[in-house]
């Protein structure tokens, strides 16, 4: 009882994240749960692909919704900064200077030579990105938006 209850106090805060990494996004997993939105159909995807293996075979093969060409990202290491800081990043964003917009830059591995076009951004887009200041969630997402937006930022944007 006591590991089942120490598992799930590892999975649940990490699963508020598993939306935004898109856990389950090939294999067969992905095909029976595809559209349906949730812990539960995340779970069960990424379930069933570790159970039948078939992930790992749709990778290597191209199938299964998989392509060969994917990049493995760690987007949740921005969910979790973005979360424990959203304060302190907010009022960072708006003056275009502070640690956690430095350590923001840092984590989404922004060039030396884009850094003064990223702080700009969240200056300039702060009422979008921060909108919610509440809701990391919310952040990240309006965060990857103004990034995508931008010609020379929009390769950092899978980083969030």
């Amino acid at each position: 009882m006591k590991k089942l209850l120490i598992s799930l106090a590892v999975l649940l805060p990490a699963s508020a994240f598993a939306a935004a990494n898109n856990v389950g996004s090939c294999g067969l997993g992905s095909k029976v749960f595809e559209g349906q939105k949730g812990i539960a159909p995340q779970v069960l995807a990424v379930t069933t692909n570790g159970t039948f293996g078939n992930q790992t075979f749709g990778i290597t093969s191209g199938t299964l919704g998989c392509s060969q060409d994917g990049v493995v990202t760690s987007a949740w290491k921005t969910a979790m900064f973005i979360d424990g800081n959203k304060a302190q990043l907010a009022r960072d964003a708006a003056s275009g200077q502070g640690e956690t917009l430095d350590a923001l830059a840092a984590l989404l591995k922004i060039d030396a030579q884009d850094k003064a076009a990223f702080v700009s951004l969240t200056k300039a887009r702060h009422a979008d990105i921060f909108a919610s200041v509440d809701s990391a969630d919310s952040i990240a997402t309006q965060l990857k938006a103004a990034l995508q937006s931008d010609a020379r930022l929009a390769k950092y944007a899978d980083a969030v």
